[in-house]
């Protein structure tokens, strides 16, 4: 009786799914944000030239998170070929699940100096509605992080999906469904704080929220949680999982036919995609102290997809860097010419759907494949041109050699 192969172990499939080159790169991202950047930002006074601001942690944490959101959308769309325009929904509810707890943690140290949360007190309410009960406490909030947006994201899935809704029809409902949220989340009577949200932030387990070391934490941590986000999806995508995901996306029908429910590997992306973009939010409120209805808007959505069509769609670390150009841009053009912005965004997309169709990572795969086809070509020109001296060499000699033996 024969018995089977062992099945390889779970951390060294892990560790396969990335070449040596590309965790060394991580090492070197995990060396600066968790080593070089708590060193110059706390210990390095204001006056040396290699000191980090609060407003530079402040902005790389939060395009940190941005980054996450864009690497799970890329899950979706780049390999699952669904394109959502709706993500901005888990990537707020994250913040909202996640905000109870900072405004419960505000105390009595508020402008009421109330139990309750202070737009709760100038609504004139009496008491914290039932679904606010065990938000003071820090794991149950990490945990609602996880589950509202997964049982949320796990419901509109399974019917999307059931009903075979796709391409431009599922885009336009996920559309629709954000902007709903943001309609209800607008509402004061829904317990959110209306237009307002949430924000005045003052602790973090105890901690003050403004303070250097709580911010460099909270950078670490979003950096912490790219690098778990980029390593998963990367295993997913080179896992048979993700080889029939991507079948999926080419031809669903054929997948199909050969046996395969694509309902379920398409449920299972989608949901794990907004539990990552929850995190990404709940990380993302802290460091910029607010969250209100308008994370929920329909731009915002736009955008993320924006951020992976630039980067390169389907290849994770084009998420990452998308998420980078676009938001730093966004945040020169912000402050110097505010009015061009939205131009600029619009000329971006443009560029990148018409002459950059795999982004920058595309771009850049392209300049080397060109490169190395240069050095190639330059290489066999040199043999080529190696072999014909030899060939034009060969019968010059033979009569001299053979003129010398006669004369001897």
């Amino acid at each position: 009786m024969t018995s089977s192969p062992a099945r390889t172990p779970f951390i060294v499939r892990l560790g396969r799914s990335l070449d040596a080159r590309s965790w060394l790169l991580i090492g070197l991202f995990a060396a600066f944000a968790l080593v070089a950047v708590p060193v110059m930002h706390l210990l390095l006074p204001p006056g040396n030239p290699l000191h980090l601001s609060t407003y530079f942690i402040t902005l790389t944490g939060k395009i940190l998170c941005y980054a996450i959101v864009a690497v799970a959308m890329d899950l979706i769309w780049g390999y699952g070929g669904i394109l959502s325009l709706g993500h901005g929904l888990f990537f707020a509810l994250g913040g909202y699940t996640f905000g109870m707890y900072l405004m419960r943690e505000i105390g009595r140290d508020g402008s009421y100096q109330s139990d309750l949360p202070d737009f709760m007190v100038f609504l004139d309410w009496k008491e914290l509605p039932w679904f606010w009960t065990g938000s003071d406490h820090f794991l149950w909030a990490v945990l609602l992080v996880l589950i509202v947006p997964a049982l949320i994201a796990f419901v509109f899935g399974y019917f999307a999906f059931r009903s075979r809704i796709k391409g431009v029809y599922f885009s336009i409902i996920t559309q629709a469904l954000t902007y709903a949220a943001m309609l209800l989340f607008f509402r004061n009577e829904t317990g959110f704080g209306g237009n307002n949200g949430f924000t005045d932030f003052k602790r973090i387990l105890g901690y003050s929220i403004t303070a250097p070391e709580t911010r460099v934490v909270l950078f670490a941590l979003s950096a912490l949680a790219l690098i778990g986000t980029l390593v998963l999806a990367r295993f997913l995508v080179t896992s048979k999982f993700g080889r029939i995901l991507t079948a999926i996306r080419d031809a669903e029908s054929r997948v199909m036919f050969i046996g395969y429910n694509p309902l379920w590997y398409k449920l299972f992306v989608w949901t794990l995609s907004a539990m990552l973009c929850a995190i990404a939010g709940a990380l993302y409120v802290p460091q910029v102290g607010i969250i209100n209805p308008s994370e929920m808007a329909v731009a915002n959505s736009i955008e993320i997809a924006i951020w992976v069509a630039v980067g390169g769609r389907g290849t994770l670390i084009g998420a990452v860097i998308g998420a980078f150009i676009v938001n730093l841009a966004k945040s020169w053009f912000t402050v110097s010419f505010p009015e061009y912005w939205l131009f600029f965004l619009g000329t971006l997309f443009i560029v990148s759907t018409l002459w950059l169709p795999q982004g920058v990572v595309g771009l850049y795969r392209r300049l080397r494949a060109g490169r190395s086809n240069r050095q190639e070509s330059a290489n066999d020109a040199e043999k080529g041109a190696g072999k014909a001296r030899e060939n034009c060499g060969a019968p010059a000699s033979a009569p001299l050699a053979a003129a010398k033996g006669a004369s001897a």
